[in-house]
């Protein structure tokens, strides 16, 4: 089977990214490999912690799949964390039952800064290479792979905060006391975000995510000139194509609604909208640049087939006609969903889609 999009069996996802025309709506979910699947819970108990899962290629290549077998989604993304890098770097990334991520090293000073290195995607993240290789194997041109790795600013909040942070008052205070070690420790973390991504594109990701998680956290003029500033060092560095195929980029920021001008300027294919913009506006602003992915409120899911499915009709009537809308959540899914509901979703958006495709 030759590498091209062409063999895609399904390439409704890349296609709505590049604004194409396509019969329906393309939906995917952010985390849809995850707790809320009974055979996840499965695999992440034989593997023992999460770490094991996310480097063992065999075991991550299984659960990107699981979602695939239950739901007719239109994409699979890598199953992977986003702290790979700095755990990479050398900061000893850990999960503490119940506590979410953490780090055995953090960077408290500006010759931790001085001193920390640009990973080599073949060397210590050869894990997530080979997973992203075997998984296109297996995928088989079903749907197409999207790899991701975390936005430089969300990446050094866990990085000098130790683990995750409700107010970043230490990271904020490196912005505001020292910007020069601070623009230091973003552009090793962008260039090395650009070499994983560009890794992973090689080894057979047909389009790429940047998730800037703690974006919607920063002031406008630091939002600007310490994460956005980075993410397009980022897209400025990406392979935008391979084997004659486009491979687009995603950009979100949760929290960013503000910015979408900036943001789709930096010349990414799609950005990414949490469930508080309102997708009419965001199309009317930034539709003519980029594509659209979202944005239905997570905690929907919670709720029953009929509520669900009324909602994902309203956001695909907010959207209106034509090419450029990858339906999926405004964050990622939570643990406590039942699949039936998932399914409930990804039925709808295909169903409700087709009228605005015409």
């Amino acid at each position: 089977m030759s590498d091209s999009n062409n063999s895609l069996k399904n390439d409704r996802f890349i296609k709505a990214l590049l604004r194409q025309p396509v019969d329906r709506t393309p939906v995917w979910i952010m985390r849809q490999a995850g707790r809320y699947l009974p055979e996840y819970r499965e695999v992440r108990a034989q593997a023992g912690d999460f770490m094991t899962l996310c480097s063992t290629p065999e075991l991550a290549c299984e659960v990107t799949l699981q979602p695939l077998r239950r739901f007719e989604l239109d994409a699979a993304i890598l199953f992977s964390d986003i702290l790979t890098i700095p755990d990479a770097m050398g900061l000893g990334l850990y999960f503490s039952e119940g506590e979410g991520p953490k780090f055995e090293t953090t960077i408290s000073s500006a010759g931790d800064i001085k001193k920390l290195a640009i990973p080599d995607p073949a060397d210590k993240l050869r894990y997530v290479t080979d997973a992203v290789s075997l998984i296109r194997k297996e995928l088989d041109g079903q749907v197409p792979l999207i790899g991701f790795a975390g936005s430089p600013w969300t990446l050094a909040t866990y990085m000098v905060e130790g683990g995750s942070s409700k107010t970043f008052s230490k990271v904020k205070a490196l912005l505001f006391e020292d910007p020069t070690s601070a623009h230091l420790l973003m552009a090793k973390l962008a260039d090395s975000v650009a070499v994983y991504l560009n890794a992973q594109i090689d080894a057979g990701a047909q389009a790429v995510m940047v998730f800037d998680s703690w974006g919607g956290a920063l002031t406008t003029p630091h939002y600007k000139e310490f994460s956005l500033a980075y993410m397009q060092r980022i897209v400025d560095q990406l392979k935008r194509e391979k084997d004659g195929q486009t491979i687009p980029v995603i950009l979100f920021t949760k929290g960013g609604g503000m910015w979408l001008q900036d943001i789709a300027n930096t010349g990414c294919n799609a950005v990414g909208l949490d469930w508080s913009v309102d997708i009419k506006q965001a199309r009317q602003q930034v539709g003519d640049k980029v594509a659209l992915q979202g944005n239905m409120d997570p905690a929907i899911m919670a709720t029953n087939p009929e509520v669900i499915k009324q909602e994902a009709s309203r956001i695909l009537a907010e959207f209106g006609n034509g090419s450029g809308h990858v339906f999926n959540l405004g964050h990622g899914i939570t643990p406590n969903i039942t699949p039936e509901n998932v399914k409930a979703l990804v039925d709808a958006v295909h169903e409700e889609s087709a009228q605005y495709h015409r």
